[in-house]
């Protein structure tokens, strides 16, 4: 079973991206950000056509995140990060496919900082975290996968030297990745490439994709109840290089059974 999770910038804009990398890869299942459609916008038709069923949150301009699957609908459980009614983005859905519980998130940027979408980061975060716990207490095989907005470390940069005050790499925003990740979950890249974990996304400027100044910030973290079955882990990068291709990358993992 093959995991997918991958940031489009604009899923209308960039759908020949899509199907061709959906063509090509085959992934069982996808987890999409940033859609940038309403829901009525979204084409599920094409993608239908394609061979994914999908299940979506739509927000306009911003925001919007899906599920698609080619191996049954997604059975969805959550259509939003529990913790603050108030909160309107479109940023969390949750379902069963196959037997495993899948949640596909999009963490606030949090720039500039300090301020309000810095502040507005870290309640997410915080309710992300608390969340979380509930699932691994589940003892349900979860995968929580989806564009986390924070370079975990210092190896997962090129070189952090301009990127000191980017939301993504403060020590608020690392420090609540690691009480995240310390809750017993498995970062599925960094198990597969523990000396070199591979850059997820790249700036369109300063050449950032041709000098290969990438960053790590798109994550595939797997249960207790699931680890055990990671096969393979990696990164689809040569979607990168494509014409009018996103700054991400498509981020996988393969399990067993």
């Amino acid at each position: 079973m093959r995991i997918a999770t991958f940031n489009i910038n604009g899923v209308n804009t960039r759908l020949p991206t899509l199907l061709r990398w959906l063509a090509e890869a085959r992934p069982d299942v996808v987890c999409l950000q940033e859609l940038k459609a309403s829901q009525a916008q979204f084409p599920a038709a094409a993608l239908k056509a394609a061979g994914y069923d999908a299940a979506w949150v739509g927000e306009g301009r911003w925001n919007g995140v899906a599920l698609l699957s080619r191996i049954g609908a997604p059975v969805v459980t959550r259509r939003a990060l529990p913790g603050d009614p108030a909160d309107a983005q479109a940023r969390y859905i949750e379902a069963a496919v196959a037997g495993v519980l899948i949640g596909g998130l999009y963490l606030p940027n949090g720039n500039p900082q300090p301020g309000p979408k810095f502040d507005y980061k870290l309640a997410w975060f915080e309710r992300l975290i608390g969340h979380a716990a509930t699932l691994v207490d589940s003892g349900a095989p979860v995968v929580l996968a989806g564009d986390f907005n924070v370079v975990p470390t210092e190896a997962d940069i090129y070189n952090s030297r301009s990127w000191k005050k980017d939301a993504l790499l403060q020590p608020e925003s690392r420090a609540a990745w690691a009480r995240l990740v310390g809750q017993g979950w498995t970062d599925a890249l960094l198990e597969r490439f523990p000396h070199q974990p591979p850059w997820t996304f790249w700036q369109y400027f300063r050449q950032a994709w041709e000098r290969d100044a990438g960053l790590r910030i798109d994550h595939l973290l797997l249960s207790p109840a699931l680890a055990g079955r990671l096969a393979d882990a990696g990164v689809d990068r040569h979607v990168r290089g494509w014409d009018k291709a996103n700054d991400h990358a498509p981020a996988w993992i393969e399990l067993e059974g």
